[in-house]
């Protein structure tokens, strides 16, 4: 009696042209391109998708949404892009399970959240008219009326997800773009670490959770922390410290 083998696994694509033929392919309805290209970007998403553990999550359904991500781009993925698949690919993922997350779960941005946060815009340019400087958040949560603790998470809440296109460094030469950090390899950019921080951020007392809130997502130096909240830069360094040692052990679960 012959024995049965299984068919092998298609063969993984290899170099950005035979990647782009096959979303080309895939474009016009080709199954079998589809199917490779999903194949060949699983631990791509799986990574992704493993930075939100500390959602509470199912994983698998997490890694569905990646796989919607995925998909997603390889639909919307013009050939006439300057760029690796990845690379496009990377934010298309992100951006479909934080998309969940905050319109399905505990993540969301209500709306209160987001009609705060328009106020908080309109009095800080008031503000800084009236005072010829940039106000502190304690200044603007007194000229509103509300927490300090609200006028971060309105204005930690009101960013905008980041695009592959956004310098994340200007010096004397040319600019860094986020999407040229990301390589086929790099499954694990660094800057996907914002995304588990943001998880973690929640548990902490409310100072350390404004300090890396403007230092992680609004982007602030620590001469700038230090100035809007009305503390010392050696006093943000130490809290800065401090903070992240507690997300860290929350992350891997130690805490």
């Amino acid at each position: 009696m012959a024995q049965y083998t299984s068919p092998p696994a298609p063969e993984s694509p290899r170099g950005d042209g035979e990647i782009r033929d096959l979303i080309a392919r895939a474009q016009r309805g080709d199954r079998e391109a589809r199917s490779r290209l999903v194949e060949a970007n699983l631990k791509l998403v799986r990574s992704i998708a493993g930075r939100f553990a500390a959602s509470g999550r199912d994983p698998e359904d997490l890694f569905q949404l990646g796989c919607i991500g995925l998909l997603k781009a390889v639909d919307r993925f013009d050939l006439h892009y300057d760029v690796r698949f990845s690379t496009y690919a990377v934010p298309m993922i992100l951006g479909e399970i934080r998309r969940h997350l905050r319109d399905d779960g505990p993540l969301r941005v209500s709306r209160s959240l987001k009609a705060l946060a328009q106020q908080v815009y309109r009095v800080q340019d008031d503000l800084s008219k009236e005072l010829g400087r940039e106000p502190t958040v304690a200044e603007l949560a007194a000229r509103l009326g509300v927490p300090v603790e609200e006028i971060v998470a309105a204005l930690e809440g009101s960013r905008p997800p980041a695009s592959i296109q956004e310098p994340i460094h200007e010096g004397d030469g040319d600019p860094i773009f986020l999407g040229d950090q990301l390589t086929e390899g790099d499954v694990e950019p660094a800057w996907l670490d914002r995304v588990a921080l943001r998880e973690g951020i929640r548990r902490l007392p409310e100072r350390e959770r404004e300090v890396l809130l403007l230092r992680y997502f609004r982007d602030k130096t620590q001469v700038e922390v230090a100035r809007l909240l009305g503390i010392s830069q050696v006093q943000v360094s130490r809290l800065e410290r401090r903070a992240l040692a507690q997300v860290r052990r929350y992350l891997t679960g130690e805490a």
